[in-house]
């Protein structure tokens, strides 16, 4: 179909699409919010939704390819707005909240995440229509959308496109339903959870590891990729093969080598951790400079190209919502925040200093949230939404809310207040990190739709009803799951059952290092140099070896994270990494190994809708594991049938996808 203006358009902004895109966004919100705090990475969500779409849509009369990449768009909200859990549980973990008012946290993700869309809207010419920016996920769902066997018109069977939709998403629920399976039997106790092992090391050091059973980790490595997964265990060895033991060395405690170890890990090692992510992140963020500046240039010229034919001279797929109505959605939604801020301040005993801390909060809302927006813009094209260090941004933001609280009003208040700061200072990382994640996104899908001939105002106004939809899910869902678990470090948490929320942990810690000087910055200072050395080695080896790489986020990532996270995603990563390298072999390998992702995608999903099901139950039951159907004698048989079980159903998993739909290599 022709692009030009007065031409018919296809169906594409349907009632129906933006229904089904609101439940696929609801279902797979919670799943990621969950996942989000247990692993410490969101999963993307583009493209199980675009199969699931497919499938649905596929027999009913004038669906459209256009129309599945705005049910796409609508659903990716739920891959993008949940990593606002990266920060918001800080709040819970310093006491400042004991759970999540609704509407203060509906109204930071809906607002955060609308000024998401609008800020991106100008550099979509620059960054997407006007680049050579490869954007990795929004050319493969674009990829997916086109097999699903729609025509311009109709949603009739077109032979191979059909059994490619169906083999989708076959790959999606059987990955999603084994997963949850066994999520279920490791919550009736008959399958151990994880294999876990401590011990000592010389005369006082301890260290150990805990392998966690996780189909939903196992996925979520498949789709790192190797290098990423190898760098996460290089993290590790460094972490648990030599820091633990040297300061458990070093600080000797009274009791068994797991106490010992989990002590040591918790309140030194996991800072060294932070200090290697954020100058990982920085060098990732610095690297990009240039790069945004031009394109944030392109888009200057753009819009003064566009001013000069004026709108109605654009093709269809060239227009965006005007940009008259970018700015007054912009300013009516800052005009709410300003007002969030203020009840804010005024509910954390800082009255008096309302206007001024508004003020400045609104001012760096403003400037900041363009600038991420750029960035993550940026990064979403050169390495995909999912893989960009967005950890990177909220370091960098709640440092930088941190130092002007520091060096502007801290002085001026009595000691008591500091917390009250650091509260502040979350806050707002918290509203600006709601809109980096929307920027991260909106781009990659906006990619997406210039390939199948999509309408950019259409999407946008999709992509908005996506944010309202996961932002109406996400507060009682995180409210759920700290009631249920608790968050690591939080007061009264069980250290046991708490989830690690390791992004929130660590943007918290930071905040309270700055403002209260409750932070060893040694620790940081060695995380640091670990950082630096492994930026040398990864520059290293891509100069040595095209395709070879140790991300330094990941390296970093692999310190902070427990064992119980980066081990099952390295074996993924390894298994994963096989699995690609036997579908190159067969007759249909890009065919193959998107079965590959979609099924690894659906892991995550099953799991982690069982999860919080589990966590329902937990709060309802006031019972810490409602479905055990046997005691602890069972604990050393429930390892060998949980390990085996588990083996077996990857085996399966596998096997079960390893030969794609003959269509799909037929045409080949």
């Amino acid at each position: 179909m022709s692009a030009n203006r007065g031409e018919p358009v296809n169906r594409e902004l349907s009632f129906r699409g933006l229904v089904l895109g609101a439940l696929i966004t609801v279902v797979f919100t919670a799943a990621n919010v969950y996942f989000g705090l247990k692993a410490g990475i969101t999963f993307a969500t583009s493209i199980p939704a675009a199969v699931i779409s497919m499938a649905l849509l596929r027999r009913v009369r004038g669906a459209t390819i256009q129309e599945n990449n705005i049910v796409q768009t609508v659903a990716s909200a739920a891959g993008t707005l949940s990593a606002i859990i990266f920060v918001l549980p800080g709040l819970v973990m310093i006491g400042w909240w004991r759970t999540f008012p609704y509407w203060t946290t509906f109204l930071i993700c809906a607002l955060g995440g609308v000024l998401g869309v609008m800020y991106s809207i100008p550099l979509r010419r620059a960054l997407v229509t006007g680049s050579t920016l490869p954007y990795p996920e929004g050319v493969a769902c674009a990829a997916v959308l086109k097999i699903g066997g729609h025509g311009a018109t109709d949603a009739a069977d077109s032979g191979g496109g059909a059994d490619d939709a169906r083999a989708g998403l076959g790959a999606v629920v059987r990955g999603a339903w084994t997963s949850a399976a066994f999520a279920a039997l490791i919550g009736t106790r008959l399958f151990a959870g994880d294999v876990a092992r401590y011990f000592r090391v010389g005369a006082r050091g301890a260290t150990g590891f805990d392998f966690s059973l996780s189909f939903a980790l196992f996925g979520v490595g498949h789709l790192v990729g190797l290098w990423v997964g190898l760098a996460m265990l290089v993290g590790a060895a460094i972490a648990w093969g030599g820091l633990v033991p040297w300061f458990t060395a070093l600080h000797p405690l009274v009791g068994g080598a797991a106490a010992a170890a989990a002590a040591a890990w918790s309140a030194r090692v996991r800072f060294v951790g932070a200090g290697a992510i954020g100058v990982a992140a920085v060098w990732t963020l610095l690297s990009l400079a240039r790069p945004v500046a031009s394109g944030l240039a392109s888009a200057l010229a753009a819009s003064r190209t566009r001013r000069a034919r004026g709108a109605d001279a654009l093709a269809r797929v060239e227009r965006d919502i005007p940009i008259g109505i970018v700015g007054l959605v912009t300013l009516a939604c800052l005009v709410p925040v300003a007002a969030i801020l203020a009840a804010f301040a005024r509910g954390s005993g800082l009255g008096a200093y309302a206007a001024v801390l508004v003020a400045g909060g609104l001012a760096y809302v403003v400037l900041m949230s363009f600038f991420v927006s750029a960035v993550c813009g940026y990064m979403a094209g050169l390495i995909g939404a999912s893989n960009s260090p967005l950890s990177g941004v909220g370091i960098l933001v709640v440092i930088g809310a941190a130092v002007l609280l520091a060096l502007g009003l801290e002085p001026r208040l009595p000691p008591e207040a500091g917390r009250a700061l650091v509260a502040f200072a979350l806050f707002v990382t918290a509203v600006i990190f709601a809109v980096a994640t929307i920027a991260n996104n909106n781009l990659q899908d906006l990619k997406t739709g210039q390939l199948v001939d999509a309408t950019p105002w259409r999407q946008q106004l999709a992509l908005v009803v996506g944010v309202v939809m996961g932002a109406a899910v996400i507060p009682p869902v995180l409210g759920l799951l700290n009631e249920a678990y608790g968050f690591a470090g939080a007061p009264g948490a069980d250290p046991a059952r708490a989830l690690p929320a390791p992004q929130a942990g660590l943007i918290s810690a930071l905040a309270v290092g700055v403002l209260q000087g409750k932070i060893d910055w040694s620790l940081i200072v060695d995380g640091a140099a670990i950082g630096v050395a492994a930026i040398a080695v990864d520059a290293a080896l891509t100069r040595r070896a095209r395709g070879v790489s140790l991300p330094p986020l990941a390296i970093g990532l692999g310190i902070y994270l427990p064992t119980s996270t980066t081990l099952m995603v390295v074996l993924g990563a390894i298994a994963g990494h096989w699995f690609e390298r036997r579908a190159d072999r067969g007759p249909a390998p890009e065919a193959t190994r998107r079965l590959g992702v979609l099924l690894a995608s659906g892991m995550i999903v099953g799991e982690s809708l069982v999860g919080v099901l589990l966590a329902a139950l937990v709060v309802f039951s006031g019972r810490p594991a409602p479905l055990a159907l046997v005691g602890d004698g069972f604990a050393g048989a429930s390892v060998w049938l949980g390990g085996f079980a588990f083996a077996a159903a990857i085996a399966w998993l596998y096997r079960s996808i390893g030969r794609p739909p003959v269509s799909s290599f037929i045409s080949r």
